[in-house]
């Protein structure tokens, strides 16, 4: 009895027809009975219903063929506590004399759980790995192939049974394959990490002999006393073709760069020469030759110099729209109050057209001439279009979270909706050109210059109500 109550474990002993006869302080506390209600339980009493009839079989075979059994023998059991709450328990069981049982009884609950937990953890895992997009595979130190999921099946063409047990250099094309293990062999010795823990990019080889590059990246693990790397495999097929793709674009963007400023050339040198001659001859035969040409003579002549005009006009258009993006000049702070006052000198509105311009207008980074151009443009346009006898033109600007909203009104004709996406277009004007000197570049010079910027160009207007146009900077190292 005393060996009993000095044990810190919880100990019962039951005759041959299962009826407690002793038990100590430590079964009281598990079990939550006195020891005066348990010497008056029989054992299934502490199991809970749904096991006792198996118990009792079990019970009598013991008794029929005694013998120690140690805790963690593969049986599964469960105690059950006076309150009915139920505990997962390893038990030993010890033959005494008299046909009386020793029992010792664990309580296995945190146990349980950390098994349950990490059963769960290891499916999670699983499920990870067999329905992961990428190939994951797992060697040994030697290299061998340990694990195969679905994703790598699918990857390279093999069966799992195919590669398992198989030396990982096997999904590897020559030189990689022959050098493969050199590489293992020489972080084992000296530690030095070549991929591991980096990831880079290689090229692997299909069951049917293709090759294809991938983006590999390893880890390490310990599993046990056994050193283990986990590959994770990304095949990059497409993105090298994109990047191939992009390549070629790129190469054939330079060409087209190189013929647009060949192209350049030849309009500016080429073209420009025998215009500029072209027109002084027609100068030269209405200043001196006009008194012998008659009306119908004189009215060519002067659509001739007009449309000469108009021709050199468009030439500079084009060199102007092709310049951008192209030719680069010092990205500056530009004040963009300076800028609008060099642009109206330029332009020096008629008298009877009034400009006002917001004050403190901001300070933007960008390339002064290309700013400079766009209010150049859109302040021409303004000017050029207006019918009213008195023209108003305004120039304002809004600042918002991450841009400047810059705008320019005038009380003109206005423009219909239908001519909105058009009137940005090269070469597209409204206004007949025997009325309106006009190239049809000065918008669309604009709209290039503010998408190159990241900004956006856009015009709001109503038939005899004026228009305004729009256009957006960011403010991103502006002022």
């Amino acid at each position: 009895m005393w060996l009993l109550e000095s044990a810190a474990d919880v100990m019962l002993v039951t005759d041959s027809t299962g009826r407690i006869v002793l038990v100590n302080t430590p079964a009281e506390a598990l079990f939550g009975y006195t020891r005066d209600e348990l010497l008056a339980l029989s054992v299934e009493s502490l199991i809970p219903p749904r096991f006792r009839a198996t118990h009792v079989t079990q019970r009598q075979d013991y008794t029929a063929h005694p013998g120690s059994r140690v805790m963690g023998s593969g049986v599964e059991l469960y105690g059950l506590r006076k309150d009915g709450s139920e505990f997962a328990a390893d038990v030993s069981l010890s033959p005494l004399e008299g046909g009386y049982v020793l029992a010792t009884v664990h309580d296995i609950t945190r146990r349980k759980r950390a098994e349950e937990a990490l059963t769960e953890q290891s499916a999670r895992l699983a499920a990870i790995v067999e329905t992961a997009v990428d190939a994951i595979i797992t060697i040994d130190e030697r290299g061998t192939i340990d694990s195969f999921n679905p994703a790598a099946e699918r990857l390279f063409g093999y069966a799992r049974d195919e590669v398992l047990g198989k030396n990982i250099s096997h999904l590897m094309p020559a030189p990689y394959r022959e050098a493969h293990d050199g590489y293992l062999e020489h972080y084992l010795a000296t530690g030095e990490k070549r991929i591991i823990g980096l990831g880079r990019e290689v090229v692997a080889q299909r069951k049917d002999g293709t090759t294809f590059p991938i983006e590999l990246s390893v880890s390490e693990m310990q599993v046990g006393n056994r050193r283990m790397f986990t590959g994770l495999v990304h095949d990059i097929t497409q993105r090298k073709q994109a990047e191939e793709r992009q390549a070629l674009l790129i190469r054939e963007l330079e060409s087209a760069n190189e013929e647009l400023k060949n192209f350049a050339y030849v309009v500016s040198h080429d073209l420009k020469a025998p215009l500029r001659a072209i027109g002084s001859l027609a100068d030269w035969i209405s200043t001196d030759q006009s008194a012998k040409l008659d009306d119908d003579g004189k009215e060519h002549l002067r659509l001739l110099i007009q449309r000469t005009r108009r021709m050199d006009s468009l030439i500079d258009g084009i060199l102007q729209y092709s310049r951008v993006g192209r030719v680069r000049e010092a990205v500056v702070e530009a004040d963009v109050n300076e800028i609008v006052k060099e642009a109206l000198a330029m332009l020096a509105p008629p008298q009877h057209i009034h400009v006002e311009v917001a004050p403190d207008l901001p300070t933007v980074r960008a390339e002064r001439t290309r700013i400079l151009q766009v209010f150049q443009n859109l302040l021409s346009n303004a000017i050029k279009y207006l019918d009213k006898p008195e023209g108003l033109i305004r120039v304002d600007c809004v600042g918002h979270d991450q841009e400047w909203e810059f705008s320019v009104s005038d009380n003109g004709p206005g423009i219909e909706t239908r001519h909105f996406k058009r009137i940005f277009q090269l070469f597209q004007t409204l206004a007949p050109k025997d009325r309106v000197e006009s190239t049809g570049v000065g918008l669309s010079l604009v709209k290039k210059i503010v998408e190159m910027y990241g900004g956006r160009v856009w015009i709001e207007s109503q038939p005899g109500a004026g228009s305004t146009f729009f256009f957006t900077l960011p403010r991103r190292g502006t002022t």
